[in-house]
């Protein structure tokens, strides 16, 4: 899932009142006042407040004890509408209620019952709290689900369980404890489904952030299986931030080799300065000056200015290339520095860099205008 200003209106009042339909086709006796009142509440406000809004009404209109909240949640699952951005605020909820109750039925139960909703949408937000609670206990759980017939559920194992999940509430024992989640990732990185592979390779990428050796060893053990295309796409994918930092032993099972006889060129920058909000061009080529073919990663990384002056560097991906004794390649990009809401682009002197392999070459400095482009 992505971020920025359109994720806010993921849940609006349409939804928050079909919810509303869905509950009282399975309950209609149940008046839902705060439910109904949560609608108009969620206008305007930011997509964490909606959901908290929802739970919240859901708290205060559904059963107190678990076993009937579980029961009514239930009950709503029959109904076809049940889907959708309304699962999220009712994942919430479902796990308020189980872990209140404190007892390990209403825990396992609420699990259960989060595995039953996930296919609605997803319950990835919601196990959060469960392994917040139970780490061993909840992914006692999520290894199960790994057999499931349901792909849906065999994505929630992995995903709900990620130590650095997107949106979600961050689990101190999960980054801490990496290794406890490797089963998981075990029993899922040869799955049939392309979207559970996709977030097995995400969940191994996180690890990879802080346990890099972790990472690695998971990632060999896999390739030393069965050849298999698919598996050696999804390691590609899970050690692509390993793979930026140039660690070697993930370059190396991913095949690329030694680099130290490649010449770099460049990068040769269009210009010296590039106006606010408009976009860099720049040239390279890259040699290979061994005996030997050369597979290289090349990537370049551009210095971005932040508000205290000092710079930050971010690696965005060019080409991946197997050069020949005296072969090279060229290159030409353009970097954008288009407004986007993940950054916030200072004006003063940047930089940028090729990496090959993981070793930087040519830096060259350039400046960001604070005139907007056409200002």
């Amino acid at each position: 899932m992505s971020g920025g200003a359109s994720a806010d209106a993921l849940l609006p009042p349409s939804v928050v009142e079909d919810l509303v339909r869905c509950l009282t086709a399975a309950e209609p006796e149940r008046p839902l006042p705060a439910l109904r009142s949560g609608a108009a509440a969620v206008s305007g406000r930011a997509l964490a407040d909606r959901v908290r809004i929802v739970r919240d009404a859901l708290l205060a209109d559904l059963p107190p004890g678990y076993p009937a909240f579980a029961a009514a949640v239930r009950a709503a699952l029959a109904e076809p509408g049940f889907s959708g951005w309304m699962t999220w605020p009712v994942t919430e909820a479902v796990a308020v209620r189980a872990l209140d109750d404190g007892t390990p039925a209403a825990f396992d139960d609420g699990l259960a019952l989060l595995a039953e909703l996930t296919p609605r949408l997803t319950a990835e937000f919601g196990i959060r709290s469960f392994l917040a609670a139970d780490l061993d206990r909840a992914l006692v759980a999520a290894l199960s689900w790994t057999g499931c017939a349901d792909e849906h559920v065999r994505r929630l194992a992995s995903e709900g369980t990620r130590p650095r999940l997107p949106w979600a509430r961050r689990v101190r024992e999960l980054l801490d404890r990496p290794e406890a989640t490797i089963p998981i990732l075990d029993a899922l990185h040869r799955d049939p489904s392309e979207t559970v592979r996709r977030s097995v390779a995400n969940h191994l990428n996180d690890v990879s952030h802080s346990h890099p050796a972790l990472a690695t060893a998971t990632a060999a053990r896999w390739l030393a299986g069965p050849a298999d295309p698919r598996t050696s796409r999804l390691v590609r994918h899970a050690l692509r931030t390993l793979v930026k930092r140039g660690d070697p032993e993930a370059l190396r099972l991913l095949g690329f080799t030694d680099a130290t006889q490649v010449v770099v060129h460049g990068p040769q920058l269009a210009a010296d300065v590039v106006p606010s909000g408009g976009e860099l061009w720049f040239d390279a080529t890259v040699e290979n000056r061994g005996p030997e073919p050369a597979t290289l990663a090349i990537d370049y990384v551009v210095h971005f200015r932040k508000a205290d002056g000092s710079l930050a560097p971010k690696v965005f991906k060019l080409a991946t290339r197997t050069l020949g004794p005296g072969g090279s390649a060229a290159f030409t990009r353009r970097q954008s520095f288009a407004p986007v809401t993940t950054r916030v682009h200072y004006p003063g002197e940047h930089a940028i860099e090729l990496q090959v392999n993981g070793v930087r070459h040519g830096r060259a400095t350039f400046r960001l205008d604070a005139e907007r482009l056409g200002g």
